[in-house]
């Protein structure tokens, strides 16, 4: 539906010229846009609503006696969720509000956007069932243990003040609020957030439109293609500041494999353009200090890399 909505704007009401790049760029802008404030806004709605029923003390307390746990479930939760990294972005954020340790909160982020049902079934269907199986498995424990690692280091106080959770009114612990105060709740800091984001969301997302439009997939080939054992560290690097849902990428992996590119190559460079990008780390900047953003991408980016190897020396077992 939004996408039909950008494509009336873009051909019917602005009249772009239909086929040009920059015309496609525009709606994906606006397509983009419009998906990921709708979906900023319900989330954190939602979630504030319920957080009237449980104040985010309780679920930090209990959240954080279960790291490890929190962070298996939270992973859990990130590979069910059809979300680009963009499009996690609004979820992770309303885990922060609501007081979940934040290396758990990493753990969906890393994980939502590389997994999904959708994902697995492409996967299948162009690798087959070995290969997808490691994928989703090395997805999971990626985000793991990155956000276990992420947890133990601390790094809360590289979070931007106004985007920690606030102390819960006293109404909302015993539990006395009526409905209606439960939802205008909800709404009102979902409206706060979103005067806190959207600029960084336009601005992230007209990044990523234009990475998505004029990037072309035959350079890429080329590049990784032609860098032997350095190959995986390389598609990483090449990998992290795109743009695109884990789905897009699925086909650029599957001819880098096909041209003799080895799997865990191709794998890691479809993990880091679906995982981390240049959009989200505009996006980030919002809710997070530049220090925290740089740890969070180069420990994901390592891990990453790390996999790719992994898969690369499993290769003969697999195909």
């Amino acid at each position: 539906m939004l996408r039909l909505v950008a494509d009336w704007l873009v051909y019917s009401v602005l009249r772009l010229p239909s086929g040009a790049l920059w015309a496609e760029a525009v709606a994906f802008f606006i397509y983009d846009s419009l998906k990921i404030l709708i979906l900023l806004f319900a989330m954190i709605a939602g979630i504030g609503f319920l957080r009237t029923f449980l104040p985010h003390e309780k679920v930090k307390g209990w959240l954080g006696e279960k790291i490890g746990w929190g962070n298996f479930f939270a992973s859990i939760f990130g590979a069910i969720t059809p979300f680009c990294s963009c499009s996690s972005i609004p979820i992770f954020l309303s885990f922060i509000k609501a007081g979940i340790p934040l290396g758990i909160t990493f753990s969906f982020l890393i994980t939502s956007p590389l997994i999904n049902e959708y994902l697995v079934v492409l996967m299948i269907g162009f690798f087959g069932w070995k290969i997808a199986t490691v994928y989703v498995l090395s997805g999971m424990s990626l985000g793991i243990f990155c956000g276990i690692l992420l947890g133990k280091m601390k790094l809360e106080v590289h979070l931007v003040e106004d985007m920690l959770p606030a102390a819960e009114p006293a109404q909302t612990k015993t539990g006395t609020r009526g409905l209606k105060s439960r939802i205008a709740f909800g709404l009102g800091e979902a409206v706060s957030i979103i005067k806190k984001l959207w600029l960084w969301i336009l601005v992230g997302v007209g990044i990523g439109a234009f990475i998505h439009n004029y990037v072309p997939a035959t350079t890429i080939q080329h590049i990784i293609g032609k860098t032997g054992i350095f190959s995986v560290p390389i598609a990483t690097l090449i990998g992290v500041p795109m743009y695109g849902s884990c789905a897009a990428i699925v086909p650029i992996a599957v001819v880098l494999f096909q041209k003799g590119v080895p799997l865990g190559t191709a794998l890691a460079f479809m993990m880091a353009v679906s995982a981390l990008s240049l959009p989200e780390a505009v996006m980030l900047r919002r809710a997070m200090k530049l220090p925290l953003i740089a740890i969070f991408f180069g420990i994901t980016t390592i891990g990453i890399i790390f996999t790719g190897y992994l898969i690369n020396a499993l290769q003969p077992f697999l195909t």
